[in-house]
């Protein structure tokens, strides 16, 4: 499996792309400050669900990665944006079940962030340095918020990242 670069049009079926470029720029704070405003919008109020703000920390995965589990949330929508500038890799699946043979990958710029909508089929957080943070937008409150499909034991996707 070879990533494609993210970009708005080519993950729009799987939720939307955080970026700056292109978004509506407002000057607050007596001038000193640009809001780059409203570049989603969470989806997590069903079963009463909440918005939450977390910070996950991501480690590496022994290249080459074996994709061998899916996850996604039927309550929520869920977004991730780096906070340091590196490149990081997205795999998701827009199949009602995913496998090795329907799932998607791309390059996302350090700069760049996603937000899965609800029920969209994603790999859990996949990066090529040692280590990467991300602020997490997500949802908190009743009900079952997580789906996991795990691949059959022999069935995976690889995907080999450069680290160029």
């Amino acid at each position: 499996m070879s990533p494609e670069p993210l970009t708005k049009d080519n993950f729009s079926e799987f939720g939307d792309v955080l970026e700056i470029n292109g978004a509506e720029c407002i000057v607050i704070n007596e001038g000193t400050t640009e809001r780059f405003h409203a570049l989603s919008q969470l989806d997590v109020t069903d079963q009463k669900g909440a918005g939450i703000l977390s910070v996950f920390r991501a480690t590496a995965r022994p290249s080459p990665i074996k994709i061998a589990m899916m996850e996604r949330h039927p309550l929520g929508s869920q977004a991730f944006f780096p906070l340091t500038n590196n490149r990081w890799l997205i795999v998701v699946s827009a199949a009602e079940t995913p496998s090795p043979d329907n799932l998607k990958a791309f390059w996302a710029r350090g700069d760049q962030g996603v937000q899965y909508a609800k029920n969209i089929w994603h790999h859990p957080l996949l990066i090529i340095e040692p280590s990467q943070d991300f602020l997490v937008a997500d949802r908190v409150g009743p009900g079952d918020n997580l789906e996991e499909i795990w691949f059959k034991e022999d069935a995976y996707a690889r995907l080999t990242p450069r680290r160029d």
